[in-house]
């Protein structure tokens, strides 16, 4: 089910939103419902009430999620959370909420789910004899270090286990409560264990507070990679998503910025637009960007073979045409003079194994 601009269901009139990406809860596409709100003409005025973040718990069996994806560079991740209160607009992981039978609209970052068992999972699932050793990645759906996780303190347990078998991780944020684990990612850089991207779409605090209302300022995100790197920790920026005319004239500043802070490798990913992100992202440019909107909108089109989005494998994290290979021309030919070597050191595996326990004993060499 797909909506069209402003043909979006609105949200209740009564519901007062503050610092909020979407503007609507349009349903999942697995509903088989629609629902609209109708005037019952009973002029009883309704009281007014902010738009709150729920958390809720789940437990879960298991904790490490695999792929097969020929588009990202891990077999295997871990997500605390489900939603994301950063409520970055054009997040692609909003579609995962319809799985929940919720709104990948208002839902996905008001209705959070958080796992604080991952921690044990974790070490139990590493623990088995039958598993092989590969880097776990962090944040590949949604942001561990959300505003939530400054309360739960999920990641810290997720950390130290990997810390003590050893085991090699990557973390993809924005949220500045990394930093309150910073000496647990230096620990695991020491040893070759760790590196983390820090994600960058924009400099201009005015539209990083509309596209992403609650995720960290870029100055504080440029912060971030500066306190990661002086402490050790390897940093990549992500220039992600690049969004053409919005963002896409900000590839070199970004990019010289974040080296100037310490990031020591980039990549740049351009904008997706899968299932109803795309409806959410149009409403979205007609709220904050309308005389950009029909613009930017033919841009993305242009670089996905006249759909919103290329789904398919191997395409996904990838644009065509002529504009899209300039775009990313000038984000290598800026990589390039920055100083920016072309990929990453591999993270070694090699140290992978149970931490010691009380009455082991230990090794003569």
């Amino acid at each position: 089910m797909f909506y069209i601009g402003r043909m979006l269901p609105k949200r209740n009139p009564d519901e007062v939103l503050k610092a909020r990406g979407a503007d609507t809860r349009p349903d999942g596409r697995f509903e088989p419902y629609r629902r609209e709100r109708e005037d019952d003409g009973w002029d009883i005025p309704e009281e007014e009430r902010l738009l709150r973040t729920d958390v809720v718990t789940e437990t879960p069996r298991s904790i490490i999620a695999r792929n097969s994806s020929p588009d990202v560079p891990f077999d295997r991740s871990i997500n605390p959370y489900r939603g994301c209160e950063h409520g970055c607009i054009y997040c692609f992981a909003r579609p995962s909420h319809s799985y929940l039978g919720l709104s990948p609209g208002l839902d996905f970052e008001t209705k959070i789910t958080a796992k604080p068992t991952a921690p044990a999972l974790l070490e139990r699932e590493i623990a088995r004899p039958s598993y092989k050793v590969a880097p776990i990645a962090l944040g590949t759906n949604t942001d561990p270090y959300q505003p939530v996780e400054a309360r739960l303190a999920i990641m810290p347990g997720i950390l130290r286990v990997l810390r003590d078998w050893n085991h090699p991780v990557t973390l993809v944020t924005r949220g500045r409560t990394v930093l309150r684990d910073l000496d647990l990612w230096a620990e695991l850089a020491a040893k070759d264990q760790a590196a983390v991207g820090v994600s960058v779409t924009t400099l201009d605090a005015d539209l990083a507070r509309a596209m992403e209302p609650r995720a960290p300022t870029p100055a504080v995100r440029l912060r971030m990679i500066r306190d990661l790197s002086r402490a050790g920790v390897p940093v990549r920026v992500m220039v992600a998503p690049v969004i053409p005319v919005l963002t896409e004239p900000e590839i070199e500043a970004i990019l010289t910025a974040a080296r100037e802070a310490g990031a020591t490798t980039a990549s740049m990913i351009p904008i997706r637009l899968p299932y109803e992100v795309a409806p959410l992202f149009r409403d979205w440019l007609q709220r904050h960007r309308p005389g950009m909107a029909a613009h930017i909108m033919n841009r993305v089109q242009a670089m996905r073979g006249g759909r919103d989005n290329d789904p398919r494998f191997g395409h996904r994290f990838r644009a065509q045409g002529h504009e899209a290979q300039l775009a990313l021309q000038r984000f290598r030919l800026a990589r390039k003079r920055l100083g920016y070597p072309e990929g990453s050191a591999p993270l070694d595996c090699s140290k992978f194994g149970p931490p010691p326990r009380a009455g082991d004993q230990l090794s003569l060499f």
